[in-house]
């Protein structure tokens, strides 16, 4: 197949540290190519790929002072769909901007819906149901007014997560520093569980890590060591005696809970979202109620079989299985020919009629 994947351009691809939307891009590209298949990533200039590269913008505007992030998405979005002809399948890991511009091409969409980051999105999910293909990431984001072709959980390099068989001495929390993350909630777990805690992750919420965060931060107790790489993300995940995931939103998905169990590392989690889905209880972690149970369950992480999360890991979050479950759903989408008219747009048009309206990328 001819493949065109859309990547977010907010990160670079694969992203040095914070950017599961373009993480999970990156690997199916990868995996993508490994298979044999025509794939062209659009995506920053400066990310690295097996895939042919088609870039508009030179960075990520999160990694960049100064880029309009519009101005970014439009010609990013826009370079894709005036080479859609020459493609079988567009693979939409972007968020909703690209839908409407997929009426005006004859060559059908895949989107993976990453998330819902407020209802007032959904109108355009919903205005392009009747042609788009959706992929939900966990039976828990499925919205009620969409249809979906499948759900599809994230993959990961295991490769890439060391399996450390022994218990860790410190707690950790991974991940955006913000409010429904829950940072303050793992300080309270950790202090309350006499044990110390890392806190690693990108700052985005600034009030909030100024008044409920940072003046817990004491380098010894609780440390706070930022954004981290892959080696060092590694390094972390493996050496916790657990995850604190105590999130106060129905997440997704959630990366870095798969994430720390391929190291062997449990989880302790409260039940929103995706966690039920990702989490066995009771085997590669704990569902918590509240803070009180996330204290006694930090004193019972030892008895989980960090053999048993790893394996977990392995056997359901597996970067192969991911690709796998794409592969399918493309080979069908484009095996079954498209039964909707699409409008036909002179060729004499300007090349910036299809990028003539503009939606913020406010699904991240």
């Amino acid at each position: 197949m001819k493949i065109a994947i859309i990547a977010s351009v907010a990160h670079r691809l694969p992203p040095t540290n914070y950017g599961p939307w373009e993480q999970i891009a990156s690997t199916l590209a990868e995996g993508f190519v490994a298979r044999g298949h025509d794939v062209t990533l659009f995506a920053t200039s400066d990310s690295t790929t097996s895939a042919k590269l088609s870039a508009t913008v030179p960075t990520g505007y999160e990694e960049s002072a100064g880029v309009d992030a519009k101005v970014s998405e439009a010609l990013h979005n826009a370079a894709v769909f005036e080479r859609a002809s020459d493609f079988d399948v567009i693979v939409n890991h972007f968020d909703f901007m690209p839908l409407t511009y997929s009426r005006l091409v004859a060559t059908p969409m895949v989107t993976t819906i990453h998330g819902f980051s407020s209802e007032k999105i959904v109108p355009v999910y919903q205005a392009y149901n009747d042609i788009a293909h959706y992929v939900a990431i966990s039976a828990a984001n499925r919205h009620a007014d969409l249809t979906y072709d499948a759900t599809i959980h994230h993959g990961i390099e295991i490769s890439q997560f060391s399996f450390v068989g022994t218990s860790g001495d410190y707690l950790l929390f991974f991940g955006r520093i913000h409010p429904e993350k829950g940072t303050h909630q793992a300080i309270e777990v950790a202090k309350r569980a006499g044990l110390p805690l890392v806190i690693a992750g990108i700052i985005q919420d600034e009030e909030y890590f100024r008044e409920q965060v940072e003046p817990h931060i004491d380098g010894d107790n609780v440390r706070f060591v930022g954004a981290v790489g892959p080696a060092e993300r590694n390094r972390l995940l493996g050496g916790a005696r657990a995850l604190l995931h105590l999130v106060g939103f129905a997440e997704p998905f959630g990366l870095s809970v798969v994430e720390s169990l391929a190291t062997g590392t449990p989880v302790i989690a409260t039940p929103l979202g995706s966690m039920p889905e990702l989490i066995r209880n009771g085997k590669t972690g704990f569902l918590v109620s509240d803070i009180d149970e996330a204290v006694l369950r930090v004193g019972q992480v030892e008895t989980l079989d960090r053999k048993a999360c790893r394996q977990d890991a392995v056997e359901r979050f597996g970067a192969d299985r991911m690709i796998d479950d794409y592969l399918a759903l493309l080979s069908k989408i484009v095996a079954t020919p498209r039964s909707t008219p699409v409008p036909v747009v002179s060729s004499a048009a300007p090349a910036a009629y299809a990028s003539s309206t503009l939606f913020s990328h406010a699904g991240r």
